[in-house]
């Protein structure tokens, strides 16, 4: 193994899934360590230096708390010292774009572009997730993982190919790595498509943001439903339109300046997919407009944002004149 992919494996955590892995007699524990090193030796990235550079900047710190149930995943400890603070500061900086979010090390407020805790007050109190095996499809930093910890799960495991929310994440798993956490959080660097088929594993799945993105709706759909027990719970949720503006929205270029935005369904029509790829217990638990307060350019991403993407004459419509970006949160089972 090459010396980088030593180093992020290790701060990935894998090993602690893999065991997991064993304790449940799960086979994917005999080929997960060898496809993740296979693909963290061939890993290149013209960032990856400076972005390793700056992990090893980070100040080492006493009397580390790790706070997971507020609005900003809090990390705290002793003081630093101005030097620490700085280097600390740079880090940070180094890692911009922060997108989701937001979170508080140190003293140093991460404003991210969402404000995805007030998607999380929209779900939690729909959740029962103690003791429980998740996994979290698209999960960027990993945001939302550290909250399902927070509200009792045993394992979350996160999916993302983008690679600087890999590195934002392992910044924070730094120093989760030196506690006593609640539960085992750990980032895997694929696609859902990457993953074994029929895994047949997890109690929970979530796909967040992603079912919009993917050309293959009942593709996707599956792909999750396979991931899960018989019996495993589904949280989807995805850009929807009202009922009013008809069943599906296909784009004819870009949605909201954003070219890879296939399907919008309105809710009904979503459930009904839902219900042809096998799932049962269908419900819709929140449809929610998204706010300029939920999502919003920052310094911590100062590129544009939502604002850039609606009709400035009128914010009930995205630049191209479609209905503004809303989003539901739809809860399903896995038929046994």
């Amino acid at each position: 193994m090459t010396k980088h992919a030593e180093f992020l494996y290790n701060a990935l955590g894998i090993d602690q899934f893999v065991k997991q892995l064993e304790q449940d007699e799960h086979g994917w524990a005999n080929s997960l360590p060898q496809d993740i090193h296979a693909l963290l030796n061939a890993f290149k990235h013209g960032d990856l230096e400076r972005w390793l550079g700056l992990l090893k900047m980070l100040p080492e710190v006493n009397k580390l708390k790790f706070e997971l149930n507020r609005d900003a995943i809090t990390l705290s400890g002793s003081s630093l010292e101005p030097l620490q603070y700085e280097q600390l500061l740079q880090s940070l900086k180094g890692l911009k774009p922060w997108r989701k979010g937001p979170y508080k090390l140190f003293d140093i407020d991460i404003d991210t572009e969402w404000r995805s805790d007030l998607k999380w007050q929209r779900i939690e109190k729909h959740l029962n997730l103690h003791g429980k095996t998740i996994l979290d499809v698209g999960c960027a930093n990993g945001y939302f993982g550290w909250r399902m910890l927070g509200a009792g799960a045993k394992t979350v495991v996160g999916i993302d190919p983008g690679w600087l929310f890999i590195v934002q994440f392992l910044l924070l798993n730094h120093y989760a790595q030196q506690l006593e956490m609640p539960g085992t959080h750990t980032l895997l660097p694929w696609r859902l498509e990457d993953l074994p088929n029929n895994l047949d594993y997890f109690d929970c799945v979530f796909s967040m943001g992603v079912l919009y993105h993917r050309r293959s709706v009942f593709d996707h759909l599956l792909e999750l439903k396979r991931c899960l027990k018989p019996d495993g719970e589904l949280l989807l949720e995805t850009l929807v339109i009202p009922k009013s503006a008809g069943e599906v929205l296909v784009p004819r270029d870009r949605y909201a300046r954003m070219r890879n935005v296939w399907f919008l369904p309105n809710t009904e029509i979503l459930c009904g997919w839902l219900a042809r790829a096998g799932f049962v217990d269908i419900q819709t638990l929140d449809e929610t407009v998204t706010s300029l307060e939920e999502q919003r350019k920052t310094v911590w991403m100062d590129s544009q944002s939502l604002e850039y993407c609606l009709d400035p004459e009128n914010s009930n419509l995205t630049i191209e004149g479609y209905p503004a970006p809303r989003r539901a949160i739809i809860a399903a089972r896995r038929a046994e």
